[in-house]
């Protein structure tokens, strides 16, 4: 059920990596976005995403990329302060940028993504408890955000919003070439003698490559913080157990 894939992303990716961290010792400073989106359940707080970027004055800044996606709305509300922003901001695919990641590339006024990198679009996700009303009303506001992102990319790339929404209905993966020839990102840099690996748990996505998937953490530091995730998502929908009705 893709409900529970939904979940399985959250639990498997969150706090597999570094929160959002900044480095401004040089002119242009450089924020990482390595983690999963939205403070609900993921890595990144938008708000302190935000109040990070409102806080910095430089010309140039850099978005640093390494991320399997999250929370739609959440994401949104970081394209808003990305585009508002007076700096030039670049976004740089160092390892992956999927599902509601690629939505921060496309506020960018530059996008980098590095050789063996990935790249991917779909439609979005959710889960939904109710009557049948609440299902539809649920695939009315999914249908919007497809809708929403489409436009998205169709700005950035030039392409038809025919052509998008296809790739998005197929869950589509790029290539660091092919996502430039499509028109997502403007360059690709080589990395020579080095490897860009993903690192994340890719399997509740249906055509995920399988080559860069990471093997699941084996220290017990790791495993105690997923289960300790994982504990606190079912302490949230617990929450629903309670309501009436």
């Amino acid at each position: 059920m893709k409900t529970l894939k939904l979940l399985q992303l959250a639990r498997e990716n969150a706090g597999a990596s570094l929160p959002l961290r900044l480095e401004a010792q040089s002119g242009e400073p450089s924020l990482y976005l390595h983690g999963v989106i939205g403070g609900f359940w993921g890595d990144i707080d938008e708000t302190e995403f935000a109040k990070t970027l409102a806080g910095l004055t430089a010309q140039t800044i850099h978005l640093r990329i390494d991320s399997p996606g999250g929370d739609v709305f959440a994401a949104r509300s970081m394209m808003t302060a990305i585009a508002q922003h007076p700096a030039r901001i670049i976004a740089h695919v160092d390892g992956l940028a999927a599902s509601a990641a690629t939505g921060l590339c496309m506020a960018c006024d530059e996008v980098e993504m590095s050789q063996g990198a990935g790249f991917m679009i779909h439609n979005a996700w959710t889960v939904v408890i109710g009557n049948k009303d609440d299902l539809i009303d649920a695939a009315g506001l999914l249908e919007k955000i497809d809708v929403g992102l489409a436009h998205d990319y169709a700005r950035r790339t030039d392409k038809a919003t025919g052509e998008i929404t296809a790739w998005m209905d197929a869950e589509t993966w790029f290539t660091a070439d092919e996502a430039r020839e499509a028109g997502f990102v403007d360059r690709v840099v080589e990395i020579v003698g080095k490897r860009t690996a993903n690192a994340w748990n890719l399997s509740a996505y249906r055509n995920a490559p399988k080559a860069p998937m990471a093997q699941a953490a084996s220290n017990s530091a790791c495993d105690a913080a997923l289960l300790s995730h994982r504990a606190a998502i079912e302490r949230h929908f617990t929450l629903f157990e309670r309501m009436p009705a």
